[in-house]
This record gives structure tokens, C-alpha cells and sequence, in this order.
């Protein structure tokens, strides 16, 4: 049986950068249109880190009855590792699943903004069926589609708007850089998994693009996020404090530049995330500052 530690090893990649960096870019947005609402931020956040860890769960779930982590060389999984029975992890995956409704619909109510229900229910199927189901699209090359979408166009645009009650450039310009960073992470990861993802069967992007421009489009990933800093800096020039996410990426794209494969890979997912998460509170505070 697994215990408390593995579980929320489980839980844990990438979850506190993917919940924690949107919201506080989309706080930061919702404040420069004066906006700001401390409730409704922390529901938001409430809302992206359950919905991360319901993510991961549920990947953990998939993949481990299907046999793809029976060769990880990743994270530690709960059902590929047989920690965990493949029932309680699907269960798990269900109840954060429950809580993210439940927030999300306070949320919603607080802002008078109903149509976003629409939008919350699709958050949890594109979860579920990103490894789950019978066709996952996580296993056709459509991950990072699914991660840019929700974990940085809704993630980021969500928290503005149910603050405001509106959108402004700079949030638009956050979300797609948020989106790029959380895209990269993905990238990153199916780049160490091309090997074992390509013999299990699971086309992912980064084994459909091959190992070079696999690399290629992760330092493209981890460029349009410092751009954006640039561009929304000419207009707040407190958002150029983001920049500073650029001491964390380098080492990063010095690794994939250089070639290195398996587990040498493992730190650009944690530089990469941390960069995410730096900026995202950076730009939010930046923007905020404006």
C-alpha cells in the first residue's frame, strides 16, 4: 500500500508552478484594471491546483493500466510502480476533480458569470481524456495543445476575468506566455520519454517531431514568454521584472542544446518549472505595480 509521502509524490509534478503561476499573472492583469479580488484569487488558485493534481492523478491512472510507465524513467508513478491499486488512483483522480467543481462554481457565482461552467466542464473532460478513454489525445500528439489552452489561456484569462469582469491586452499577453512555459515543461518531459513512449505505442508530439526539432521547439517555447515580457514592458515597464525567469531558463536550454537525453533531462523540468512560476508572480506583480 502506498504511503501518505508516495501519495503526494504522485500528486506533485509540476503542480505547484502550473497552479501558482497563472493565477498570480491573471491577479496581477485583473489588478492593473483594478480588479482585484483576494477571494476570488485564492478560489482560482484553489481551482488550478486541483485541477493539476486531478491531472496528474489521472495520468498516473491511465498510463499505469495501459503499461506505459512500466518502463519509466521519470517521476515516481503509483500505479506503474504497483504502490497504489489502480482503483484508489482513479478515485483519487475523481475527488480533485469534485473539489475543482466545487470551487470553480463558487467562483463562478461570486463573478455572475455562468457561461464559464461551460468552461470548467471542459477543463475536466480535456483532463481525463488526455491519457484516459479509449483514443487519449495525450497519445496523439495533442498534449501541449490541451496544456496551452487550459493551463494558460483559461488558467490566466479566467482568473482576470472573474475579477474584473473584463480582458485586456496584457492579460491575453500573459496567458499565451504562461501557456508557452507550461507547453515547455510537456515538451521537455516527452523529449526524455521519446525511447519508451515510441515502443508503448504513444505518438506524442515530441516522438512524431523526432529528438532535433523536438529541441528546437522547446527553446522556441521557453523564447515567446520573455518577448511577451518585453512587449508588455513597453507599456508597464514594471512587467520587465519577469525577465528575470531568464537565469533560470539558460541553464535549461543549454541542457536540451547540448543533446542530453534520460534522466540528464530531469532538471530542465524543474528549471523550467520554477521559471514558470517565477514568472508568472513576477509578471503579475509587475503588472500590478503598473
Amino acid at each position: 500500500m502506498a504511503t501518505p509521502a508516495q501519495w503526494i509524490e504522485g500528486a506533485r509534478p509540476r503542480t505547484l508552478p502550473a497552479a501558482v503561476a497563472p493565477v498570480a499573472a491573471g491577479t496581477g492583469a485583473a489588478a492593473a484594471l483594478d480588479g482585484f479580488d483576494l477571494v476570488r484569487a485564492l478560489l482560482a488558485l484553489v481551482v488550478a491546483l486541483a485541477l493539476q493534481v486531478a491531472v496528474n492523478y489521472a495520468n498516473d491512472y491511465s498510463d499505469g493500466v495501459r503499461g506505459t510507465d512500466d518502463d519509466r524513467v521519470g517521476p515516481f508513478r503509483l500505479t506503474g510502480s504497483r504502490a497504489a491499486e489502480p482503483r484508489a488512483v482513479k478515485a483519487a483522480a475523481f475527488a480533485a476533480f469534485g473539489v475543482a467543481a466545487v470551487a470553480g462554481l463558487a467562483l463562478v457565482a461570486l463573478a455572475s458569470a455562468w457561461w464559464l461552467l461551460v468552461v470548467g466542464a471542459l477543463a475536466i473532460v480535456a483532463a481525463w481524456f488526455y491519457t484516459g478513454g479509449s483514443r487519449p489525445y495525450g497519445y496523439l500528439g495533442l498534449g501541449e495543445l490541451f496544456v496551452f489552452v487550459f493551463f494558460g489561456l483559461v488558467a490566466v484569462l479566467g482568473t482576470t476575468y472573474t475579477q474584473a469582469g473584463r480582458l485586456s491586452w496584457a492579460s491575453w499577453a500573459a496567458a499565451v506566455a504562461i501557456g508557452s512555459l507550461a507547453c515547455a515543461i510537456l515538451v521537455a518531459n516527452n523529449l526524455r520519454d521519446i525511447p519508451t513512449d515510441a515502443v508503448a505505442g504513444k505518438r506524442t508530439l515530441a516522438v512524431r517531431l523526432g529528438d532535433a526539432r523536438t529541441r528546437g521547439l522547446y527553446v522556441a517555447l521557453v523564447a515567446v514568454p520573455l518577448v511577451l515580457a518585453v512587449a508588455v514592458g513597453a507599456r508597464s515597464p514594471w512587467a520587465l521584472l519577469a525577465l528575470a525567469s531568464a537565469l533560470l531558463l539558460w541553464p535549461a536550454v543549454r541542457v536540451v542544446r547540448g543533446g542530453v537525453t534520460g534522466l540528464g533531462l530531469i532538471p530542465v523540468l524543474r528549471d523550467t518549472g520554477r521559471a514558470e512560476l517565477v514568472y508568472g508572480v513576477l509578471l503579475g506583480l509587475g503588472l500590478a505595480l503598473g
